[in-house]
């Protein structure tokens, strides 16, 4: 009878113990926001002073405050760590403000961030410069790119769209007016695909002119066609929509020379100003190109074909070089892009500021995306797992580079979001002839075709 009281006292506190372990695996926003936060708070407050003691983060006090202390308290004096702000609990972990003591930067605290890590007992640590003086500590409590879970307030602006999550729980915003033209690179089923599906229903809800060119017969952009304004679904169609763009970047660089003043004949690389100065009645609206598997716009059999491609690939090198004071943005995917593709591949990659790289079959692939502007994210791309589909390591020209995963979005949900917001296409006349075909739907229930976004596991 002892032995069964005894199992029976010792079944609750199992059980609670049990219950947190497969929270923690199967709900781990749950576990963090009922035992997680507590214990790293604690931790954090009990050993603030000698945590940042023995990552080197604290320095000597002023010769003032050392006899203060003396004065007042008679305690040895010791060293002094950066002053703490108030700690901000998230859904996903923790943000804390430091003041750097003298002779600090934002450096000594980054580079100390996996130390940290381990001594509060969370999954993550990234440091941001917030002010000179200043850096914000945003402590990740759990793997938030297992489950997708994108952040329920997001900026909403023209030819922004929030189409991915950051390693740090802050959404990646693909940001055309900052970063123009982007190369998204990854390997079959490596998740390039739904990075695409999710940007296009992002722009979809915007008046923007979605353009595509997909040499795989159109599978991939297909499903999209009721948004498109034109489609390209082999070289031969490329070969004839690319000189439409370029005409079209002419056109809007002429209106922009007509309001402004500037002579005629002036060059359009001697243009400095952009579209978005003009009054917004005459401002054309801008236009986004998609194009999926690049290199088949650079593969050739004949000396014909040659001829075409060269002309393709001057006429993309131009709208890269050109096209974002006229609205015109790229977004260029596919497995592989370099010099082998031939003439002008390196050429074209350089004008590409943003770039993504998804899993990829060789370590030159990754080099190909990364290595030119951010080295160290090139082993960090190498490492994705194939069973995690759409994480991808995004830098820009700039030098940084971060981990980000695409939320799932079903084929279903996109091509209907598409339908519904096939009335925001702006109309450009050039682009009629490449208007792709919309089968008509059959009589449905009413209501709303797209559903919400599940997440990504």
């Amino acid at each position: 009878m002892t032995d069964l009281v005894t199992l029976a006292e010792l079944g609750g506190p199992l059980a609670v113990i049990g219950g947190a372990a497969y929270a923690r695996h199967a709900y781990p926003a749950v576990y963090w926001s009922t035992v997680g936060l507590p214990l790293s708070v604690a931790r954090l407050l009990a050993s603030y002073s000698s945590t940042m003691d023995a990552c080197g983060l604290t320095v000597e006090p002023s010769r003032w405050r050392a006899l203060a202390v003396r004065a007042t308290t008679r305690r040895e004096v010791r060293p002094v760590p950066p002053r703490r702000g108030i700690i901000r609990p998230t859904s996903t972990g923790l943000r804390m403000r430091l003041r750097l003591v003298p002779g600090q930067e934002p450096a000594d605290v980054a580079a100390s961030a996996e130390r940290l890590r381990h001594a509060w007992g969370v999954h993550a640590i990234h440091v941001r410069d917030v002010k000179p003086g200043v850096v914000e500590l945003r402590l990740v409590g759990f793997d938030v790119l297992q489950q997708v879970r994108m952040p329920r307030r997001s900026d909403s602006r023209p030819l922004q769209v929030p189409v991915a999550l950051r390693e740090d729980a802050t959404a990646f915003v693909r940001d055309y007016r900052t970063v123009p033209h982007e190369l998204v690179l990854g390997a079959t089923l490596s998740g390039k695909s739904m990075y695409l599906r999710n940007l296009v229903t992002g722009l979809a809800a915007q008046p923007v002119v979605l353009v595509g060119i997909d040499c795989k017969r159109g599978v991939e952009l297909a499903p999209f066609v009721s948004r498109l304004s034109a489609l390209a679904t082999d070289p031969d169609q490329a070969a004839e929509l690319l000189p439409v763009l370029v005409k079209e970047m002419e056109d809007r660089y002429d209106l922009i020379k007509t309001r402004q003043g500037i002579a005629p004949g002036t060059a359009e690389e001697l243009i400095t100003s952009d579209i978005w100065g003009l009054p917004e009645d005459e401002r054309p609206a801008p236009l986004v190109l998609f194009i999926d598997e690049v290199a088949e716009l650079f593969m050739v059999a004949t000396r014909k074909e040659e001829e075409r491609r060269d002309e393709m690939v001057t006429q993309l090198i131009r709208l890269a070089q050109l096209g974002r004071a006229a609205g015109i943005y790229l977004e260029v995917c596919g497995q592989r892009f370099g010099a082998e593709l031939g003439k002008g591949a390196t050429m074209l990659r350089a004008q590409l500021t943003g770039r993504v790289c998804h899993r990829v079959n060789d370590e030159a692939s990754a080099k190909m995306a990364l290595g030119d502007i951010a080295p160290e994210a090139v082993q960090a791309s190498c490492a994705i797992a194939p069973e995690l589909p759409g994480l991808a390591v995004v830098g820009d020209t700039s030098g940084g580079w971060s981990r980000i995963r695409t939320p799932y979005l079903s084929l279903a949900d996109a091509a209907a979001t598409c339908r519904v917001t096939a009335h925001l296409a702006p109309d450009v006349p050039a682009l009629n002839p490449f208007r792709p075909y919309v089968r008509p739907l059959p009589d449905v229930a009413p209501g709303s075709m797209a559903t919400a976004r599940p997440v990504t596991e």
